[in-house]
Parts: structure tokens; sequence; C-alpha cells
């Protein structure tokens, strides 16, 4: 090879390397971008600190269980971050070294009754063996669903308060999602290919529902809020049998 070729070889070889670096240098610069966007949209609804410590977990399942204990007494409206920090055995600074405000507590709030009712639902779930068992699976998760939240004012008030605050709708219409796929993971495969996309949409559409249909029961009176219960468990019934 001749010395000139030898040198265009290096030539393009280096190019090759400095293109390289080029790409890569970009490359981390995009990744730093997406970072501080993803950063810069985190609501006001997340922890500020996730606890690491036994101290700091016990901390924070006091401000919880104080603020939960108030919500069941006076609703939500009336419960201050001054004074959940008070009851809860600490001063305010304390509460607000791990949470911004009274909506991120209501956020980890919610995250816990929902980690609850994934199990509750996913042992229920666990029993369906056949087609023959997806509608009793349905009407155990409705009725335990209601029994807890009919049982607990704080619950209820936990519940409307997600949906009345627009920075937490969307953890409800998340977990929602979450829930019908566990439904539909595990009934899907029992299904045909072609009707699984519909069933996962209605599965979708009753779990959302549900949670209106049981906050309205228990706004009625005993006799008709178990009518508007029974009512939609009989929806719930023919939406499934279109697929079973």
């Amino acid at each position: 090879m001749r010395p000139d070729q030898k040198a265009d070889k290096l030539s393009a070889s280096a190019k090759l390397i400095l293109d390289q670096v080029h790409v890569n240098r970009e490359v981390r610069i995009i990744r730093e971008k997406i970072w501080r966007m993803t950063q810069s949209k985190r609501t006001t609804t997340e922890p500020r600190r996730r606890p690491k410590q036994e101290r700091s977990r016990e901390r924070i399942d006091a401000i919880l269980a104080t603020t939960m204990r108030l919500i069941g007494e006076k609703g939500i409206d009336a419960v201050t971050m001054k004074e959940v920090g008070a009851l809860a055995g600490g001063p305010i600074a304390t509460v607000y070294h791990y949470f911004p405000n009274k909506s991120a507590i209501l956020a980890m709030l919610y995250e816990r009754f929902s980690e609850e009712s994934r199990a509750r639902f996913g042992a229920i779930i666990a029993e369906i063996r056949g087609l023959d068992g997806v509608t009793a699976a349905a009407d155990s998760m409705l009725d335990d669903y209601y029994a807890r939240v009919a049982a607990d004012p704080a619950i209820q008030d936990l519940q409307n308060a997600i949906q009345a605050d627009k920075a937490l709708q969307h953890l409800d219409i998340a977990e929602t999602r979450h829930q019908a796929k566990m439904f539909c993971d595990h009934v899907g495969p029992m299904l045909r290919a072609e009707q699984r996309e519909a069933f996962a949409r209605v599965v979708f559409l009753i779990f959302q529902l549900a949670g209106g249909v049981v906050r309205l029961a228990l706004t009625q009176d005993k006799d008709e809020g178990w009518r508007t219960i029974e009512d939609y468990r009989s929806i719930i019934h023919t939406q499934l049998r279109l697929f079973l």
C-alpha cells in the first residue's frame, strides 16, 4: 500500500472516531435534556423524600395514619398540615420535610390503598380457573371494593378528594389501567385472540366506572344504594357474557 493510501486510510479512521465521539456527545446532551425535562415535570403531589431508614419510615407512617384518622373525623377540607404535624408527634417542619403539601400526603395514602387493592384483587383473580369463573370473580371484586369503602368514611373522603383534585385524578386512572391489566392478563389467554382487544376495553370501563357507582351508592339510603350496586352488577354480567 502506498504511503498516500495509508494516510487516507488513517484519515478515514480518524474521521470515524471523531464522528463517533461527536455522536456520543450529542447522545449525552440529549439524555441530560430528557432527564431535566422529566425532573421539571415532577408534580407537587410527589413526596419530597422516600423513606430509606426505619426511623423515616416510622415517621411517614405516623403522618399518614394521623392524616387518615383526621380525614375520618372531620373530612379532608378541615385537615391542615399544621394539625397533622402536631398530632403525628413532631413539628410541622417535619411534615414538610417529607411532603410539600396536603395533596402529596393524599397521593401516598391513595398509593397505599391501591397497593392493598391490588393484593386483594390479585388473590381473587388467581382463583379464576376457566371462563366459567370470570363473572364470579368480577362479583367478588365489586363486593370487596364496596365493603372496604363503605366501612371507612376516611376512604370515602379520600376517594372523593382524588376525583376532585385535578393533580391527583391521573393516579386513579393509572391505577384502573393497572388493575384492569391484571384481570386481562389472567383471563385474556382463555379467550380467542380476536376477542382480547375488545375485552380489554370493556374491562377497563368496568373497573373505572365501578368507583363512581360505589361512590353514588354510598350517598344513597341503604335500599337504593343496594339497588344501584345490583344494577351495576347486572351491567357487568351482560358485558362479560359477550366474551364468555
